[in-house]
C-alpha cells in the first residue's frame, strides 16, 4: 500500500490538536489526518505551561524487543484503540490485532510485524493511561522513544500523524529486515565490570574478523543502556568472539539478543534512503513537548531536525542513558517528574532504575494487557 492509498483510507483517523494539548489533551476526532489537514493560528496552538518539576510527567516509549503475543489484550475499550487497529490493518495489509493478541510468536518476533505492533500497542497504551489518569497526560512536558518507540514518541507530541508515522514505521522495518538479510550479523547484551573497555573489545573483534578474511568487518556499540549496559552489534562472528572471550573481556554476562540484524551501525546503512524519502512525503511538525532524539540525546528543535535525525538514528548507537541524563538532570534538591512507561515491558523502567534510582521512585508502568 502507498502513502496516497494510505491517506485515503485513514482520512477518518484524527489526531489531537486543540488549545489544550498535543495528542495526549485532544481527542482522535479533534483533527483529521489527511496531508491537507489546516495548521492552526498561532493563537490556537498549545502553549507550554510551565510546571512544577513535582507535577510534570514523562513518558517513555519501549522499542523492538519489547513485544509479546497477548499485548493489547483488553485495550479496545479505551478511546481510539479499536479505530487505531482497524487503521493499522488497512496501512500494513494484515490483522494487527490478532497478531498481536494469538500470534504466532514467531511471526510477531519479525522486524517486519514487531515495529509496527509496538508502535501501536504504545499509543493504545496513552489511551489506558489517558483515560485512567488524564491528568498526567495533560501535564507531560517530555517524552523519548527507544528506537522505533521514537515514532510513537512524536506521534504522541504531534509531530506526526498516526497513519503516516505508521507507514513510516512499516517503511523502515522492511527496509531493516532486507539489510539484515545481506549479511549475518546480531546483537549481543553485555553487562560488563567498571573496567571493561567495550569500544576496544569491539576492536579485537574487528581484528578477529578481518583474520577470518572477513573486508569490512562491524562491530560497534549499538545501544548505550546504563552504566556498564551495553548492546554490541555486528557481524556474527565478531559477537561470537566477543562472548568467547568475555572473561579476559571483564564482560560479566552476554546474551544474543533475538533480532534480525546488526541495528544501529553500519550494516543498516542500506536501509537509511528508504526511510529518509519516506519522511519527505509525510507531515512532520514541530514537536509541542520535549522529545528527545536517540541520536545525542537532545531534543528535537525543528521538523526537518525530526527527519534528519530519525534517518541518522538507523546507522548510529541509541544513546539512552545520555538521554536519560538530559531528561532528569536538575538541581540538588529538585524534584523528579513523574515517569510512565507506555507499551509493552517493563525494559525502560529497568535502565531507568540503574541510571537514576530517584527519578524511579515515580516510574509507573501502564501494562498492554488487562488483568
Amino acid at each position: 500500500m502507498n502513502l496516497s492509498v494510505t491517506r485515503k483510507c485513514c482520512s477518518r483517523v484524527r489526531l489531537f490538536r486543540n488549545k489544550a494539548a498535543v495528542y495526549h489533551c485532544r481527542r482522535l476526532s479533534d483533527v483529521p489526518i489527511s496531508s491537507d489537514d489546516s495548521q492552526p493560528s498561532p493563537e490556537e496552538k498549545p502553549r507550554r505551561t510551565r510546571r512544577a518539576p513535582g507535577k510534570a510527567a514523562v513518558l517513555l516509549f519501549p522499542g523492538q524487543g519489547s513485544q509479546f503475543v497477548g499485548m493489547g489484550k483488553g485495550l479496545l475499550k479505551y478511546g481510539n484503540v479499536k479505530e487505531m487497529f482497524a487503521v493499522a490493518e488497512k496501512v500494513l495489509g494484515y490483522d494487527l490485532l490478532s497478531l498481536c493478541l494469538s500470534g504466532p510468536e514467531k511471526d510477531l518476533m519479525k522486524t517486519v510485524h514487531c515495529q509496527p505492533a509496538v508502535f501501536v500497542c504504545s499509543l493504545a497504551a496513552v489511551e489506558r493511561l489517558n483515560h485512567e489518569n488524564p491528568a498526567a497526560i495533560e501535564s507531560c512536558v517530555s517524552a523519548a522513544g527507544f528506537s522505533v518507540g521514537e515514532f510513537s514518541a512524536l506521534v504522541f507530541s504531534g509531530a506526526m500523524n498516526f497513519a503516516e508515522a505508521l507507514f513510516a514505521v512499516k517503511v523502515r522495518a522492511e527496509a531493516m529486515q532486507k539489510a539484515s538479510e545481506l549479511v549475518s550479523s546480531g546483537m549481543l547484551s553485555v553487562i560488563g565490570r567498571p573496567q571493561a573497555n567495550y569500544k576496544y573489545a569491539c576492536v579485537q573483534a574487528r581484528e578477529h574478523c578481518l583474520s577470518l578474511g572477513i573486508q569490512e568487518p562491524v562491530c560497534t556499540i549499538a545501544n548505550y543502556l546504563f552504566p556498564d549496559g551495553r548492546v554490541i552489534a555486528g557481524h556474527k562472528e565478531a559477537l561470537d568472539f566477543l562472548q568467547n572471550h568475555s572473561r579476559e573481556l571483564n564482560f560479566m554476562r552476554t546474551r544474543i539478543l533475538p533480532v534480525s540484524g546488526a541495528f544501529h551501525t553500519a550494516l543498516m546503512e542500506p536501509a537509511v534512503e528508504p526511510l529518509r524519502d519516506v519522511l519527505q512525503k509525510i507531515e512532520v511538525r514541530r514537536p509541542e513537548i520535549s522529545v528527545h532524539s536517540n541520536v545525542d540525546g537532545k531534543r528535537y528543535m525543528h521538523d526537518k531536525h525530526v527527519c534528519n535525525q530519525l534517518a541518522k538514528q538507523l546507522v548510529s548507537p541509541v544513546k539512552w542513558e545520555q538521554t536519560l541524563h538530559e531528561i532528569y538532570e536538575r538541581a540538588q534538591g529538585q524534584e523528579f517528574p513523574h515517569t510512565y512507561e507506555v507499551g509493552p515491558g517493563r525494559q525502560l523502567g529497568s535502565t531507568l532504575q540503574k541510571c537514576n534510582m530517584k527519578a524511579f521512585k515515580n516510574y509507573t508502568n501502564v501494562d498492554v494487557v488487562l488483568p
